[in-house]
């Protein structure tokens, strides 16, 4: 993906509208994937590029009432979208960049990013500005609803093995940035890698 913001914004910003509409099935997959990242009460969260904040309701329940809930998006539409959808009830919503996140170090519990990684200028330096905002012990789940194969026929691609999902590239990559992955999960129904934090 290019350093330059515009392309991802002019693409999300095209398709915020009916984002929840073409993919209506995915809840379960979302709810799924929160609670492997086994959050507790009062636990602080980062939905990093949240989009319409489709994970936001499964992560207020997760962190309860005295939880932290944080969405942020490069793409005003989409924030918009998650605002109409109310979702904006379940976290805070920011508009940011999650390369040059506004927030202190160590002082979040974990992140979540559903399909963040390939929209990611510099995945080693991205990852590690994530790495800076959570606590040394701190979990990151990277999710998608589908798996890499399933995604690629729906795009009517193939899969290359230079593809930073791979567990094979995802790995080495989560190292170099400071994380340990702890799981790694690629079928046709989800794709799951968590990550706990390095010091």
């Amino acid at each position: 993906m290019s350093d330059d913001h515009t392309q991802v914004q002019e693409f999300f910003t095209a398709r915020a509208a009916d984002w929840d509409a073409r993919f209506p099935d995915d809840g379960p997959a979302y709810r799924a994937a929160v609670a492997e990242l086994g959050l507790g009460e009062g636990t602080r969260v980062l939905d990093a590029g949240c989009g319409t904040g489709r994970a936001l309701p499964a992560l207020r329940e997760a962190v309860g009432p005295s939880g932290v809930v944080l969405g942020v998006d490069l793409t005003p539409a989409m924030l918009e979208a998650a605002t109409r959808a109310g979702r904006d009830r379940d976290g805070r919503l920011l508009l940011s960049d999650v390369t040059r996140l506004p927030l202190r170090t160590e002082s979040l519990d974990a992140v979540f990013g559903a399909g963040l990684i390939s929209h990611l200028p510099d995945p080693a330096e991205n990852l590690r500005e994530l790495r800076r905002v959570v606590r040394p012990g701190g979990l990151l789940a990277l999710f998608h609803p589908i798996g890499r194969a399933a995604l690629a026929a729906r795009q009517g691609r193939q899969i290359t093995p230079g593809d930073l999902r791979a567990e094979a590239n995802l790995g080495p990559l989560l190292a170099g940035s400071g994380w340990r992955m702890t799981s790694y999960v690629d079928e046709d129904a989800r794709y799951l890698a968590l990550a706990v934090r390095q010091d």
